[in-house]
């Protein structure tokens, strides 16, 4: 039997913020907006991953109302998740993200989000596939108001 979890997340972006998408710190004047790190990728994975397993979400795992997870880093997240899943008795099979962002482009930076999740997911890079998409000016996507990301995992027994 195989599993599969839909995972999706949006962060404003903001002036005196780092920006990290997917683990990768990437050079732009303005960051994502959140409790912790904001990471709308790992973020949205994290989801996918929880979903897929049954095990609630992100916000049911590490609430924004706990201190505890001020400024976390959201590869934390991500690796307690996949200990969780790994215990419910499951392992991932495959990922697929799509970011969304009118800036920066993202074009250049996919290999690099790509290795990270790979790497962070204990996967092959052919089992990770990264895809970045404009708001076409359309939208807070579109004027580079805020960046989101939708994630879907695929699980399998382990």
């Amino acid at each position: 039997m195989m599993r599969v979890g839909l995972g999706h997340d949006t962060h404003r972006l903001a002036e005196g913020r780092p920006l990290l998408l997917g683990g990768v710190r990437v050079e732009h004047p303005r960051g994502l907006v959140g409790h912790s790190d904001a990471d709308v990728v790992l973020h949205a994975l994290t989801d996918a991953l929880l979903g897929a397993a049954g095990l609630g979400d992100i916000g049911d795992a590490f609430p924004d109302t706990d201190p505890a997870w001020q400024g976390a880093d959201s590869r934390l997240f991500l690796r307690d998740a996949l200990q969780r899943l790994n215990r419910a008795g499951w392992a991932v099979v495959n990922v697929d993200v799509i970011v969304f962002a009118q800036e920066p482009k993202l074009g250049p930076l996919k290999a690099s989000i790509r290795r990270s999740l790979a790497g962070l997911l204990g996967l092959p890079e052919g089992a990770v596939n990264v895809k970045a998409k404009t708001g076409e000016r359309v939208g807070h996507i579109g004027r580079a108001e805020a960046i989101a990301c939708q994630a879907v995992a695929l699980l399998k027994p382990a």
